[in-house]
């Protein structure tokens, strides 16, 4: 994607500020498509902070434009959103905390970034990756390969629930 002018790297405890200002630009606009203006407003405080695991794990990555700043970033994992203690199954991987800033919408950040994700979690020798998918972004996901397997309500907080679809992608092994 440097073609662009955009640059994708792995983000760090660092970009904790800039991965925040993110998805405090990101998700209030994008989400009010898909949820009720009360469902977002008791969710999104939690939603719209940068999660230190993912900062550290090595396959959350940032999309950068030229001038250095963070229009895009998301990733992956072995292990499962939500509690810290389920067990991982190392053949399965689950893409985490997607966002493209509202100004770079439909320029291919959000494609590369998951590109980047897929390639890497195959190496890896993931097989299968799941996603929790926002009402609103399910088409984004089904155009790359990912089908709707279910819904979930994910638990923000206390009283607080997001309704989710459930969505997976089966990767083969790597070329070669």
């Amino acid at each position: 994607m440097s073609d662009s002018g955009v640059s994708i790297r792995p983000a760090g405890p660092e970009d904790a500020e800039a991965v925040g200002a993110l998805l405090q630009a990101s998700y209030p606009p994008l989400m009010a498509a898909g949820y009720p203006a009360d469902v977002l407003e008791r969710a999104l405080p939690a939603m719209m902070r940068a999660n230190p695991l993912l900062l550290r794990s090595g396959t959350y990555h940032l999309a950068v434009a030229q001038d250095g700043a963070v229009i895009g970033c998301g990733g992956w994992t072995r292990e499962p959103p939500g509690a810290p203690c389920q067990p991982v199954d190392p053949t399965v991987g689950h893409i985490r905390h997607f966002a493209t800033h509202p100004g770079w919408l439909r320029r291919g950040v959000g494609t590369a970034l998951l590109g980047r994700c897929i390639a890497e979690a195959r190496v890896a020798g993931v097989r299968r990756l799941d996603c929790l998918s926002s009402l609103v972004a399910e088409r984004f996901y089904a155009s790359a390969g990912f089908r709707p397997v279910g819904t979930r309500s994910v638990i923000l907080a206390p009283g607080v629930q997001f309704d989710s679809i459930v969505m997976t992608l089966e990767l083969s092994p790597p070329a070669g």
